[in-house]
């Protein structure tokens, strides 16, 4: 590797860095200033980024958008004023969409209201009460001891009330209308792999496809709120889950860590080969585990009535690592390098998409009568033919708007080439297309 692409790249991981380190202090939730705030952020980045406005209130598919909630401030005192929890000090110590509540409290009644982790007693954890109206505080469990008081003043200065869900997108067209997409949440308060790493990450590489000449296909990207945001985008846009041909989850690819991908629902669709493919051929550490309902919003894409085909590609899988979701998963926990290989890795699936060439065929119902087309002749006799004529028997089979060449020949044992120079023949004779057959 050059100096020059070597500091480029330091460039790169650096700015990713930078970008999660101007987020980290906003408290975000699932609606709310904190949401906006962020937007407006990355939108300095990518001035063409869409943010959307969905007022609480809508229904979107079997969910209701909630009331906005924002908070100005919330702490525990003592009642001669000495203040023992206050949000100020960090955001994770309020319980996200907690409820206004000012008062004296008991002790015991304090208490209930408070959470901990007994197993990691320095740690705030991150708790939230999106649809239950209630208040909370989260603490190191083991500053429990210092709250001796019989007594103490609790303030909640937060709002719920009626206001709207906001989530970013940007588009960029090429070639295809077919798109690839990548989806990431933006609704945690300080939590830098859990976020932050996805959101800073996820922008370089929309700067990248945005860059990239003659894309064939066209790309989206979205910055939402978890499920809910997910869910409102996907009520609102059926027409584009429908034309996406691959799409990837992206969270938690800040920390140092093997990559871990998860599959589609179905195990086999061309995002989670070219995905496979990607990690395999350049030897990074990986582990590519199959799809499960539990995570992030793969499992909103990719449910029955809109079966995207979507994947997550992570590097500390979700809920398996010792800072997830608490106050150790700060700037500390991330690193330029680590967030400028995964957005390697991220490029290295773009470049494999824009790569492949896939087909569709035309006459799928049976084979195709491929003797009165003058087929089997321009394939021509000798030795080849019977190699060619197999692979024209595998491309017909397989051109199903869903596999590549690639995959054809890693299937066939057929070389790429070979491939090619038959699949541009049956081009020729219009028994194939090229591209799905969407849009």
């Amino acid at each position: 590797m050059s100096n020059s692409v070597a500091n480029h790249e330091a460039d790169v991981g650096g700015r990713m860095y930078a970008h999660a380190t101007e987020l980290f202090p906003i408290c975000r939730s699932i609606t709310g200033k904190g949401v906006r705030d962020t937007l407006a952020s990355i939108r300095g980045r990518l001035p063409n980024l869409r943010v959307v406005a969905v007022p609480s209130g809508t229904k979107v598919n079997d969910w209701v958008v909630p009331d906005e909630w924002n908070v100005n401030e919330a702490f525990v005192e003592s009642l001669d004023g000495h203040r023992v929890i206050d949000f100020a000090d960090h955001n994770l110590h309020l319980v996200n969409y907690s409820v206004p509540f000012t008062g004296t409290v008991e002790r015991e009644e304090l208490l209930r209201h408070i959470h901990t982790i007994p197993d990691a007693p320095n740690l705030i954890p991150y708790r939230t009460s999106y649809y239950q109206r209630n208040w909370g505080f989260c603490l190191q469990h083991d500053r429990l001891d210092q709250l001796v008081d019989a007594e103490y003043r609790v303030v909640v200065d937060s709002t719920l009330e009626a206001g709207e869900l906001n989530y970013g997108e940007l588009y960029v067209r090429g070639r295809r209308e077919e798109e690839i997409v990548f989806s990431t949440h933006i609704c945690h308060p300080s939590l830098a792999n859990d976020n932050l790493s996805g959101i800073a990450m996820m922008t370089e590489l929309a700067r990248y496809v945005d860059e990239l000449p003659d894309r064939k296909y066209s790309y989206r990207f979205l910055y939402v709120p978890g499920t809910i945001g997910a869910i409102a985008w996907l009520a609102g846009n059926a027409d584009v889950a429908a034309r996406i041909g691959g799409m990837v989850v992206v969270a938690l690819v800040g920390a140092a860590g093997p990559l871990h991908y998860k599959t589609s629902p179905d195990r086999n669709e061309r995002v989670d080969r070219i995905v496979r493919r990607v990690l395999r051929q350049g030897e990074y550490e990986h582990v590519v585990r199959d799809f499960s309902p539990y995570g992030y919003d793969e499992r909103q894409y990719g449910s029955p009535g809109y079966r995207i085909p979507v994947g997550s590609l992570t590097r500390r899988p979700y809920g398996e690592y010792p800072e997830y979701h608490t106050s150790a998963d700060n700037l500390d926990l991330i690193d330029a390098v680590t967030l400028e290989e995964s957005l390697r890795v991220y490029k290295d699936v773009v470049n494999a998409f824009e790569r492949e060439e896939v087909y569709h065929n035309r006459y799928p119902y049976g084979e195709p009568q491929l003797g009165r087309r003058g087929l089997y002749d321009q394939l021509g006799g000798g030795t080849t033919a019977a190699e060619d004529r197999m692979a024209m028997l595998w491309i017909l089979n397989l051109s199903d708007g869903s596999h590549s060449l690639t995959d054809i020949a890693e299937r066939s044992g057929i070389d790429e080439s070979d491939l090619r120079r038959v699949a541009a023949i049956l081009e020729d004779r219009a028994v194939i297309d090229r591209g799905m057959n969407v849009g």
